[in-house]
């Protein structure tokens, strides 16, 4: 979906040694000071992290939230190969 934006939720140290292009980084930590902006974001949001574990955290906490139309995409490694292929 070109509408989707895949947001990552590992830490910076992480994102800054490899990444999905165009993705946005919003490491897990800071997530629920981050809830308006995720609300807002262009859906569908498509979460992604080293291995799909902290993005499914994520991901039930935004739905938790009313945050609708998003996604564990897994581990962003997974994603790079499908977007690559």
């Amino acid at each position: 979906d070109k509408n989707a934006t895949i947001v990552d939720v590992r830490t910076v140290e992480e994102f800054s040694m490899g990444a999905v292009e165009n993705s946005i980084n919003i490491p897990m930590h800071i997530v629920p000071a981050k809830l308006d902006e995720f609300k807002s974001m262009s859906k569908p949001l498509i979460l992604i992290c080293a291995s799909g574990n902290r993005s499914g955290q994520v991901q039930r906490f935004l739905m938790s939230q009313g945050v609708t139309d998003v996604y564990n995409g897994g581990g962003w490694g997974d994603v790079l190969d499908i977007l690559e292929s």
